[in-house]
């Protein structure tokens, strides 16, 4: 609750909450279709719609570790975020205006990606703004996550009740422009001038080739390649939902949102109380203990999206899913403390490797035995990465 009153009164915090909260809503009305969008409507083979998956992930990634590390040599961040803003706006524009499949492969593959690398930016300003409350940290970096749940919550719920009044599933677009929009508008008023804060933001000094040389030392770039495994289980959940929701009896798309849109309910009350259990469980084994519980969801969707037990799996995964989604943040934060935006990119690189592991399991699983075995080969990638992470935390200490 500490930490809860400090973002609300904290105006820094809460500009970056609303941020975390706009990228959720374009987030929830883009990510759950996108596949069904790309095959189903633009015509996309599964193939090409997972080589587009991984076209994506090597210019968010490229986009995001540059990104990060010249917001840290310069101490630019306001710039680097108005822009990266301003390019997710053209990309939901475009997909409005002129659906094609060069149209998806430019604002799938390249546009709207690279807009992803707003959101390390945002937990990298998070950081520097959490100096002077170190004891709270963990809490307001969880409580503004959690503004993503919220809004990722809400909007589905509108798209639940949309798609049953007969939307198109192309209307996604709109929500996603006028979210898009919405940032822009709102880092252009508040978001703090560079070099006028009232916390440290000091340039790194490091060059580019000095950088990367960081990221590539076995201490991080093993337990990028495990965290990487660990969230390729959530890039894969949101690709098959749609589409095992369209094969399934008696499900339509508006049970897609209300399906997403309850997992995300469920993360909110989670995600504020995980600080709390972090003094007394270390950060890898929560997270081998979420993707246990996580990888049940993804494994037993198939099984039961035509049954009301399928309900029930959204608490599960919002249970599992919370580690997964907070705790890499603040362990890469640890691991470069002081490079704040060179930390968030490592976001970036968990998810290159998140999105070609989900795409190999993808392709492979829906050529061999269809939806069902993706999941099963889903949830074996992520469970070894998990594992490797808590072994080598427990044989091999990372130093900061």
């Amino acid at each position: 609750m500490t930490a809860i009153r400090t973002v609300f009164a904290t105006p820094v915090f809460r500009m970056l909450a609303a941020i975390i909260g706009l990228i959720g809503c374009v987030n929830a009305s883009i990510m759950p279709y996108q596949s069904l969008i790309g095959i189903e409507n633009i015509g996309l083979s599964h193939a090409a719609f997972a080589a587009v998956m991984v076209l994506a992930s090597a210019v968010a990634v490229t986009a995001s570790v540059y990104v990060g590390i010249l917001s840290d040599q310069k101490a630019n961040r306001r710039r680097v975020a108005l822009i990266t803003a301003a390019i997710g706006l053209i990309g939901s524009v475009m997909m409005l205006g002129a659906p094609h499949p060069l149209t998806f492969i430019l604002a799938h593959g390249v546009l709207i990606p690279i807009a992803t690398s707003l959101f390390g930016q945002t937990f990298a300003l998070n950081r520097l703004a959490s100096q002077a409350f170190p004891t709270q940290r963990e809490g307001i970096q969880a409580t503004v996550r959690a503004a993503m749940s919220v809004t990722f919550l809400l909007m589905l719920l509108f798209w639940t009740y949309a798609f049953a009044q007969g939307f198109g599933v192309m209307s996604i677009y709109v929500t996603g422009a006028v979210a898009s929009l919405c940032l822009v508008t709102l880092i252009m008023a508040r978001w703090p001038k560079d070099g006028s804060t009232a916390w440290q933001d000091r340039p790194s000094g490091l060059r580019l080739s000095q950088a990367l040389a960081q990221l590539a030392r076995p201490t991080v770039s093993l337990r990028l390649l495990c965290l990487g495994a660990v969230a390729s289980s959530g890039i894969l959940y949101m690709v098959l939902v749609s589409l095992i929701f369209e094969q399934a009896p008696g499900r339509s798309t508006s049970d897609v949102a209300l399906y997403v849109g309850l997992v995300a309910g469920w993360e909110v009350p989670f995600m504020l109380l995980l600080p709390r259990y972090l003094g007394h469980l270390p950060r890898a084994r929560l997270i081998l203990l979420g993707t246990a519980l996580y990888i049940c969801h993804l494994v037993l969707m198939p099984v039961l999206a035509p049954t009301s037990a399928i309900w029930a799996m959204t608490f599960v995964a919002g249970l599992g899913g919370t580690a997964m989604l907070i705790l890499p943040l603040s362990y890469y934060q640890d691991l470069l403390a002081s490079q704040p935006g060179t930390a968030a990119a490592l976001m970036a690189l968990q998810k290159l490797v998140g999105d070609i592991l989900a795409a190999l399991a993808f392709t492979i699983g829906t050529s061999l035995g269809g939806y069902g075995l993706t999941a099963l080969m889903g949830g074996a990638i992520a469970l070894t990465g998990a594992a490797g992470l808590w072994l080598l935390d427990h044989y091999r200490p990372a130093r900061t």
